[in-house]
């Protein structure tokens, strides 16, 4: 029953991604997913009072479309679960006003895209092992990373969320690489969830 909560749960998560819903009736559905759902990262002893996770107010100072340059190799990491060593293949490098950022391809059976970074907030603000954009693995489609008209993708920030260890560290997460560190604060997205303050990850060498 555990695996088929699991599956339904990530199914929410695609057709959340994909509705036709604006920022804030995303976080509300959101909320409301985290609040309800059995396999929600929220802690179960912590739901019953959860009201909600903590966003920046959307901006559009966070919304950025560039181009995509080459980028090579792989990195890999020990989630230090049952995944074992993963490994990351560099998809594209996006260069931005806060920073440069490695977009990677996960290079296992069925792949997907995943953007991890830390920033400027890491800590105080946000989640100290860094924030997530994009892992489509878990159906996390469109809204943070998009691919435009021209080739370009569109980064928006404002969807910049924790990864499951951020709210209970029964979680492992893979956390982002050094090259996808940035010195400047990203003031958009998701942030600290409070109730939690361990941090349970693996960096990505």
């Amino acid at each position: 029953m555990e695996l088929l909560e699991l599956a339904d749960y990530r199914a929410s998560v695609a057709r959340m991604h994909l509705a036709d819903t604006d920022i804030a009736g995303f976080r509300a559905a959101r909320d409301a997913l985290f609040a309800t759902h059995p396999q929600s990262p929220v802690p179960a002893d912590d739901r019953p009072s959860f009201a909600g996770l903590d966003y920046y107010p959307p901006t559009a100072s966070f919304v950025v479309e560039v181009a995509p340059e080459p980028a090579e190799g792989t990195v890999t990491v020990d989630t230090g679960g049952p995944d074992g060593v993963v490994t990351y293949r560099r998809v594209a490098r996006l260069v931005t006003g806060w920073g440069s950022l490695t977009l990677f391809w996960i290079d296992a059976y069925g792949g997907g895209l995943f953007l991890p970074f830390r920033d400027g907030t890491s800590g105080p603000d946000t989640y100290g092992g860094g924030r997530y954009l994009t892992d489509t693995v878990k159906g996390t489609f469109g809204r943070g990373v998009q691919l435009v008209d021209d080739g370009l993708l569109r980064l928006d920030l404002n969807y910049a969320y924790n990864p499951s260890c951020a709210y209970d560290p029964r979680w492992a997460c893979p956390l982002a690489p050094d090259e996808n560190w940035l010195t400047a604060p990203v003031t958009a997205g998701e942030r600290n969830y409070e109730p939690s303050k361990k941090m349970n990850g693996s960096v990505v060498r």
